[in-house]
C-alpha cells in the first residue's frame, strides 16, 4: 500500500463499500429523525402548547435514551454478532417510528422518541464499528464515515419535509434495512474472535484488496488475539481462559487498564465529549431560533434558512469522505475545530450586535447566517466524522464494542445535556453568550486533540495498540504513523 495515498475507485472494494452502505442506513434513518424534530419544533409548541422546558424535554429525549443502547450494544454486539444488532436497532427505530407518527399527544411522541432513542444508541455504535472491521487500512476512513454521511442525508430529508406523517415514514427503511442488513457478511473480525476461521477468512477475502492484503489482515487479527498465525483449521475452540478474559473486559478496560488502553480511553471519551460540548446540537436543532434573534421573523424564511443548515452539513460531510484517508485525522480535526472557534466567535459577536439592534441590521442578519453555516461547515469536514472512524479504529479487538459503546454513551450524554439545556441557558446569558462559551469550550477541544489524538491514517486495527504505547520500542511506529505509512 503506498505511502500517504488516499482511496481511490481501484483501492475501494465494492464488496465492503456496499457492505458499510447498507450498514449506514441505519444511520440515515437516525440523521431523518433529528432533521424532522428540528423542523418539527416550530409546530409541535403550538400545536401540544408546550413550554420551552418541556421543548427541551422532547429534543433530547431521544439521546437520554440512546444511553441505554450505547452501554448495551457493546456487549450485544460481542455475543450476537455485528449485523445482528443492526438487525435490534432496525426494530427499534420501527417501533419508536410508529409510535411517533401516531403521537396523538405530547406524552406519546415522548415515548416514541425514548423508544427510537435507544436504537440510536444501538445505531451509533454499531455502524461504524461494522464499517472499520470489513474496511482495509487504506479506505477504512472512507467507510468508516458514510454513517456520518447518513446522519447529514437523514437531517437534510428531515429539514425539507413536513412532521407527522414524515416521522411515520421511518418505520418504512426500517424494514428494509433489517431484511438487506441480513444479506449482508458477518463482521470477518468477529467471526475469528468467535473462533470460526474459516467464515471469517472466506469474508477477510471477499472484503480486501487482494489475497495477500486478506491473508496480512488475518494474519494480524489471529496475532491479536493470541492465536497461531499459521492455524488454518475451518473453527477453533475459544478456549476456557479466553472466554473468562471476554468475560473482564470490563475490568480490564475499566478499572485494571493497561498504559495504552488508558490512553486509548481517554482519547476515545475525549474526542465523543467535545464532539457535542463544542454545540453543534444546539445549532442544528435550535437553528430556526439563532435565525430569529438575528432578525428572521417569519417562519417560512427560518425553515428556508434552517434547510441551509442540512445542505451545509451534508455537502461538508461529502468532502470529508474524500480528505479524511488523504490528509489524514489528526489534521482534518485540528483544523475543523480552529474554523469552529473562529465561526463561534464569529456568531456570538453578530448575534449580540443584532440583538443590541432588534434584529434591524441587515449585515449582522447576513453574517450572522453566514458564521452559522461556517461553523456547520468546519464541524463537518473533520471533527463530526473523524469521531466517529478514530473511535471505531482505535480500541483493541477485544474492547473495541464495549470501547465504542461507552464512547457513545458519552456522545448522547452530552447530546442530550446540550439540547436539553440550550434554550434555559439562552435565557439566563442570552444566546450570544451560549456561543461564546461554546467557542470556549472548542479552544479546549483543540488542545485536547493536539496533545492526545495521534495520527491513524493507514494503519491497521491491529496495530493501534502500538500507536498509544509511549516508550523507546514504540518512537518509530509512531514516527511511521505521523507520516501516513503503512
Amino acid at each position: 500500500m503506498e505511502k500517504g495515498e488516499g482511496p481511490s475507485l481501484k483501492k475501494i472494494n465494492k464488496y465492503a463499500c456496499a457492505c458499510s452502505i447498507v450498514a449506514s442506513m441505519i444511520s440515515i434513518i437516525f440523521g431523518y429523525d433529528t432533521g424532522v424534530m428540528s423542523g418539527a419544533m416550530i409546530f409541535v409548541k403550538k400545536e401540544f402548547h408546550i413550554s420551552d422546558v418541556k421543548t427541551e424535554v422532547l429534543a433530547g429525549i431521544l439521546n437520554l435514551c440512546a444511553l441505554i443502547g450505547s452501554l448495551s450494544a457493546g456487549r450485544t454486539s460481542d455475543y450476537v454478532g455485528r449485523r445482528y444488532t443492526i438487525v435490534i436497532a432496525s426494530i427499534l427505530f420501527f417501533l419508536g417510528s410508529v409510535v411517533m407518527g401516531y403521537g396523538p399527544n405530547y406524552t406519546i411522541l415522548l415515548l416514541g422518541r425514548c423508544i427510537a432513542g435507544v436504537g440510536v444508541g444501538f445505531a451509533l455504535m454499531i455502524a461504524p464499528v461494522y464499517s472499520a472491521e470489513v474496511s482495509s487500512p487504506s479506505t477504512r476512513g472512507f467507510l468508516s464515515s458514510l454513517p456520518e454521511i447518513g446522519i447529514s442525508t437523514g437531517i437534510l430529508l428531515g429539514y425539507l419535509i413536513g412532521w407527522r406523517i414524515m416521522l411515520g415514514l421511518a418505520a418504512i427503511p426500517s424494514v428494509f434495512l433489517g431484511i438487506g442488513i441480513l444479506r449482508m457478511p458477518e463482521s470477518p473480525r468477529w467471526l475469528i474472535m468467535k473462533g470460526r476461521l474459516r467464515e471469517g477468512k472466506e469474508i477477510m477475502h471477499k472484503v480486501s484488496n487482494s489475497p495477500e492484503e486478506a491473508e496480512f489482515r488475518l494474519r494480524e487479527v489471529k496475532r491479536n488475539l493470541g492465536m497461531d498465525e499459521n492455524c488454518d483449521d475451518e473453527v477453533v475452540k475459544i478456549s476456557d481462559s479466553v472466554k473468562k478474559q471476554d468475560e473482564g473486559v470490563w475490568k480490564e478496560l475499566l478499572l485494571k487498564p493497561t498504559k495504552s488502553l488508558q490512553r486509548i480511553l481517554l482519547a476515545g471519551i475525549g474526542i465523543h465529549f467535545f464532539e457535542h460540548a463544542t454545540g453543534i446540537e444546539a445549532v442544528i436543532l435550535y437553528s430556526h431560533r439563532i435565525f430569529a434573534k438575528a432578525g428572521v421573523h417569519d417562519h417560512q424564511h427560518q425553515i428556508l434558512a434552517t434547510c441551509g443548515v442540512g445542505l451545509t452539513k451534508f455537502s461538508f460531510i461529502v468532502l470529508s469522505t474524500i480528505l479524511i484517508d488523504r490528509v489524514g485525522r489528526r489534521k482534518l480535526v485540528l483544523t475543523s475545530v480552529s474554523g469552529m472557534v473562529l465561526a463561534l466567535t464569529g456568531l456570538g459577536t453578530f448575534l449580540t450586535l443584532a440583538e443590541q439592534s432588534g434584529g434591524k441590521l441587515v449585515w449582522t442578519l447576513v453574517l450572522s447566517i453566514i458564521t452559522t453555516y461556517s461553523y456547520v461547515a468546519f464541524f463537518n469536514v473533520g471533527l463530526a466524522p473523524v469521531t466517529w472512524v478514530y473511535t471505531a479504529e482505535i480500541f483493541p479487538l477485544r474492547y473495541r464494542g464495549l470501547g465504542v459503546g461507552i464512547g457513545v454513551a458519552v456522545n448522547r450524554l452530552m447530546n442530550a445535556t446540550v439540547s436539553m439545556t440550550f434554550l434555559s441557558m439562552m435565557s439566563a446569558m442570552t444566546i450570544a453568550g451560549v456561543f461564546f462559551m461554546f467557542a470556549g469550550i472548542s479552544v479546549i477541544a483543540l488542545l485536547f486533540f493536539y496533545f492526545f489524538l495521534p495520527e491513524t491514517k493507514g494503519k491497521s486495527l491491529e496495530e493501534m495498540e502500538a500507536l498509544f504505547t509511549k516508550s523507546k520500542d514504540s518512537k518509530n511506529v509512531r514516527k511511521e504513523v505521523q507520516i501516513g505509512n503503512h
